[in-house]
């Protein structure tokens, strides 16, 4: 296998904005023959329901069912996966979900209310989502993280009832996906997939109920149909490839940030890994790393290419500049892997998650360090967070005007309506108007 050929990039090139500006340039994840493939998709779910859904599956996953019965899976036989698994795995799945919980459990929101002096009562009343949609990947591939990280958080937000989705081409049942299904506390679990199971949830068929909101990752067809359905109900994000950024100032040893670099690399082609240091001969050992330990990996192919064509290793003057690049790249996984990183934090403005110190590798968090690792991507932590209790909330404004209260704010409210033109708003306002109190 030939090495890496990797990108060096340097701050004080007077090209450097140019090459950063290319190396984070990613295109949109749809394109014009998935967007008709999904629309046409989408409509036919809406107008055979389930006839369509088993037509689908069995046209993508390669299945030969004839009723929606056969889709379903029992939470006996989710029971059954859990105690199928090896004790090892089981005990993995219910530590990793134990610190999910407790994690998201300090998430929750409260309902709150304050009253003014003439009695009028304001506030906010938060209640969950009645009901949640979740898709997880199928088949070959196992991601019971994406399980226990989208169906924890909707439980302790209070969702009454969590359906999830999951595709088995070929018949491809993953234990451990039904294992996690069944310690998280999935409601009902379909064997359907790509844009016609978010269709499905999104509008509702005969047999699959409609839902609030869709979450979890998917490929490239589930990501469009989620734009699409958006609106009819509410949806996590939309990702893109997965990504890491590590800051490290030479003193961690290179083996190990190679590896951080590849367990990103290693999702897939599109996925983005770039080391930023301030030591030109720590990016080189770590160049060195990555070809020595690059033959060892399963999935060597793919993080060959995925270094090749998006990575980079990133020679600046110093931390503080390192960060002033962090904070323009807005990355997914953010590795601070320097001394006293606590010391950076507050100046850090644009991160999915921060994984702080040499003994933090972005690895723990997709598992079992307790935050999610569903998180913006392709620089959206500008303006996203992770996925979080407070996606499977909702807030409603509290107003209780008194007697009092509605005399002195129905002024207000006549004048601003008045001078809008909008004369039903200010008569409304003026009939709760006690002009008694007025001195009138």
């Amino acid at each position: 296998m030939s090495g890496v050929s990797i990108t060096r990039l340097n701050s004080s090139a007077e090209s450097f904005n140019q090459q950063l500006d290319e190396l984070l340039k990613w295109e949109a994840v749809s394109n014009l023959n998935v967007n008709q493939t999904v629309a046409e998709i989408i409509a036919q779910i809406r107008l055979h329901g389930d006839e369509a859904l088993i037509k689908y599956t069995n046209q993508f996953d390669r299945l030969s069912v004839n009723s929606i019965n056969e889709l379903a899976i029992s939470p006996e036989a989710l029971q059954a996966a859990l105690e199928q698994i090896s004790p090892e795995q089981k005990q993995a799945l219910i530590e990793a979900a134990n610190r999910i919980r407790q994690y998201h459990e300090e998430q929750k929101s409260c309902s709150w209310q304050y009253a003014e002096l003439d009695g009028t009562i304001l506030g906010q009343q938060v209640t969950p989502l009645d009901r949640v949609g979740v898709y997880v990947p199928g088949g070959k591939a196992a991601y019971p993280s994406s399980v226990l990280m989208n169906v924890i958080p909707a439980k302790v937000a209070g969702v009454k009832e969590v359906i999830m989705v999951v595709p088995t081409p070929d018949d491809q049942v993953n234990s451990l996906v039904l294992a996690a299904a069944a310690i998280a506390g999935v409601d009902k679990v379909f064997r359907v997939g790509g844009a016609q199971a978010v269709a499905a949830l999104a509008y509702g068929t005969a047999t699959i109920p409609k839902v609030d909101k869709v979450v979890g990752p998917g490929n490239i067809y589930v990501a469009t149909a989620k734009r699409m359905v958006f609106g009819q109900v509410g949806i996590d994000m939309i990702a893109g490839p997965s990504e890491i950024l590590v800051v490290c100032d030479g003193q961690t040893n290179p083996d190990w940030i190679a590896m951080d670099l590849f367990s990103q690399a290693e999702h897939d082609e599109d996925a983005q890994a770039i080391l930023i240091s301030p030591d030109s001969s720590y990016l080189e050992a770590v160049e060195r790393s990555i070809n020595k330990l690059l033959p060892e990996m399963e999935r060597a192919e793919i993080i060959r290419q995925s270094l090749s064509c998006r990575g980079a290793l990133i020679q600046v003057t110093d931390i503080d500049e390192a960060i002033e690049i962090t904070n323009r790249i807005a990355p997914e996984h953010l590795e601070l892997s320097i001394e006293n990183p606590e010391q950076y934090l507050p100046v850090i403005r644009h991160a999915g998650a921060i994984f702080m110190g040499r003994h933090t590798p972005e690895a723990l968090g997709d598992y079992c360090a307790g935050p999610n690792h569903v998180l913006p991507t392709s620089g959206t932590a500008r303006f996203s967070s992770p996925l979080g209790v407070y996606d499977f909330e909702k807030r409603s404004s509290i107003i209780h005007f008194s007697a009092k209260g509605a005399t002195k704010a129905g002024q207000v409210a006549s004048v601003l309506a008045r001078g809008e033109g909008l004369t039903a708003h200010a008569r409304s306002a003026e009939f709760r108007i006690d002009k008694q109190s007025m001195g009138e």
